[in-house]
């Protein structure tokens, strides 16, 4: 019988690399947020072999989420691809990549959304995918809308979508967001400025990028998620 092969422990991030758990412009974060040390539980056998989502959970239409239901959703059409990587620049392979969003009128299709805009019968806003030998993924969907959320005075959310990363086990993913270039809500949004670093900020808005574009069918957008290193991606704490 072979021998099981584990995959690396869980590494925490290097205290200062991420966003603060509690980042006093957004509110929220006062009433969650941890407010004494965190304690780092030993990992078994168990955390590392957990459940694990792969190839065959997923669905043929599970990355475009255009055509999940029966007729065409509202708004812009749009592609997101990348690749995954890691802090060597080497490809990330047979990652489940999960995303969620807003319609494009920025409603969630979830209870606690009672924002007055319209839901779309046709868009759930919800996909996965697997990367490729090389890293790469890619989804069709809607251009997300902004909505309002109530943190402070006339408060609104840039566009954006929520990345979800599983590695080989099911205690290791990591959450992040990506943001469209030159959205005029950016300098208001304390989850975007949470990232201290401008630099760092700046690798969560993904490229326009007009040569994959697909013609008169859908605009796309170009977004790389490096895991590790100097050039790595913001992620949400746990």
């Amino acid at each position: 019988m072979p021998e099981l092969e584990l995959p690396a422990p869980y590494r925490r991030d290097v205290e200062g690399e991420g966003p603060s758990l509690v980042w006093p412009g957004y509110g929220s974060t006062r009433l969650r947020g941890p407010r004494q040390p965190l304690v780092l539980l030993p990992q078994g056998l168990t955390e590392l072999t957990g459940p694990v989502l792969g190839e065959r959970d997923l669905g043929p239409l599970d990355n475009d989420l255009t055509r999940q239901h029966d007729g065409e959703p509202q708004g812009e059409r749009i592609e997101v691809f990348g690749r995954v990587l890691d802090g060597d620049g080497r490809p990330v392979r047979d990652t489940l990549v999960e995303v969620w969003q807003t319609n494009a009128a920025g409603r969630y299709l979830h209870a606690g959304d009672q924002h007055p805009a319209p839901l779309d019968p046709h868009f759930t806003g919800a996909g996965r995918t697997m990367t490729d030998s090389e890293g790469r993924y890619r989804f069709v969907t809607v251009k997300p809308g902004a909505y309002p959320w109530r943190n402070h005075h006339n408060a609104w959310r840039p566009a954006h979508i929520h990345f979800s990363l599983f590695g080989r086990a099911f205690t290791q993913r990591l959450v992040t967001q990506m943001y469209f270039p030159n959205d005029p809500l950016f300098d208001q949004d304390p989850i975007f400025n949470s990232i201290r670093d401008p630099a760092a900020r700046n690798r969560m808005v993904a490229a326009f990028d007009l040569d994959a574009t697909t013609p008169e069918w859908s605009l796309a957008y170009r977004w790389d998620i490096v895991l590790r290193g100097r050039d790595a991606t913001p992620m949400e704490e746990d």
